[in-house]
């Protein structure tokens, strides 16, 4: 398979086909990310010839974030050596809970003491830019609980936390176990009242809520992530991986053995979706309005239309509540109170 990677990122570098290249050998790359399926499994020598191969065939910058996700149960002093050595200067590790409970009840591979003991020992490596995730809205999870899990993160000095409210997708084993009563249901209104308490510890703590579920200290934001949510270019390498050039979304096929075969035959296997203006414009609100930066009504204006931005207006004027947003010049962001209802807003917005 790392093969086959090397191979797509010499296919896209020579490719004449803008939808194929998406980005020229001229425009510089500011970051590297190793997500999706479990890429801590990878040995340092897989990682660092992936990374040679992008630095060989486009032009990186002087200092790159270079992301690796990892799980805490992959996660050893050897490793961590040999993916700094590799080129890693990020982590992002799928910690979810620092409960026992909470990790058994999302059949979580690592335990409580795993998830505690992976922070030092990154930080021991030398780990001083990396990010964790944590989850809330657990049933089960008390509000003492849920606050001694981030005052955890706070006292460890992480950097960056991403956390996520609890999901249940339909037709998986976890939504059937809740339909036949052998767990216990989401409790959205418990999950609300963790999100708000979370922000405010965050806050206190000097961290900045500059997207909805991510906090960083000053210094700290993912640039990978904040890529995606200002609208920039990127290419996704490998089976399933997602690329865009800004007005067009291409897809690798995910079937391993038709992405190696194609490949090997010099072909990418990629499916494509040309992006209609209504949709590129959604997409802005979405991403732009779950930012601390907000969305920008000139932007809209003029990269779209004056009449889709005085659309919005009127919709802000009539149909969202006061206290849900702020206005700063021509920006608007959304209030702690409005953060809650964020799709919501988004939706009322789109064209």
């Amino acid at each position: 398979m790392i093969a086959s990677l090397i191979r797509e990122i010499e296919l896209r570098s020579f490719s004449p086909q803008k939808e194929i290249a998406i980005i020229s050998p001229e425009e510089m790359i500011e970051t590297i990310y190793f997500g999706g399926g479990t890429p801590s499994l990878l040995a340092g020598k897989e990682i660092h010839s992936v990374i040679n191969a992008v630095r060989s065939h486009f032009k990186i910058s002087d200092n790159p974030e270079i992301t690796l996700e990892a799980n805490p149960d992959d996660i050893t002093s050897e490793k961590l050596i040999e993916w700094k050595q590799s080129g890693i200067n990020r982590l992002s590790i799928g910690i979810q809970s620092f409960i026992e409970r909470d990790l058994k009840w999302m059949n979580r591979a690592h335990d409580a003491v795993q998830a505690l003991n992976c922070i030092h020992l990154a930080k021991n490596a030398g780990f001083q830019n990396f990010s964790i995730d944590l989850i809330f809205g657990i049933p089960g999870l008390t509000e003492k609980e849920w606050k001694k899990n981030i005052r955890t993160v706070i006292e460890l000095g992480v950097p960056h936390i991403a956390c996520y409210a609890l999901t249940v997708e339909p037709k998986t084993i976890l939504n059937k176990m809740i339909l036949t009563h052998k767990k216990e249901d989401i409790d959205t209104d418990g999950q609300a009242d963790q999100y708000s308490v979370l922000m405010k510890l965050m806050r206190s703590a000097g961290y900045e809520h500059y997207e909805i579920s991510n906090f960083a200290k000053p210094g700290f934001r993912s640039k990978h992530n904040s890529s995606y949510w200002r609208g920039e270019k990127y290419i996704g390498i490998g089976p399933s991986a997602h690329s865009y050039n800004g007005k067009m979304r291409l897809w690798n096929k995910a079937n391993n053995a038709i992405y190696m075969k194609s490949i090997n035959d010099d072909e990418i296997p990629f499916e494509k979706e040309h992006l209609t203006q209504s949709q590129m414009l959604n997409e802005y609100i979405m991403t732009s309005i779950r930012t601390i930066e907000g969305m920008d009504l000139d932007y809209i204006g003029d990269d779209f239309s004056n009449q889709h931005r005085e659309r919005i207006e009127i919709i802000i004027k009539n149909e969202i509540e006061k206290d849900m947003i702020l206005f700063e010049g021509n920006k608007i962001m959304l209030t702690d109170a409005g953060k809650l209802f964020a799709d919501g807003i988004a939706v009322k917005l789109f064209a």
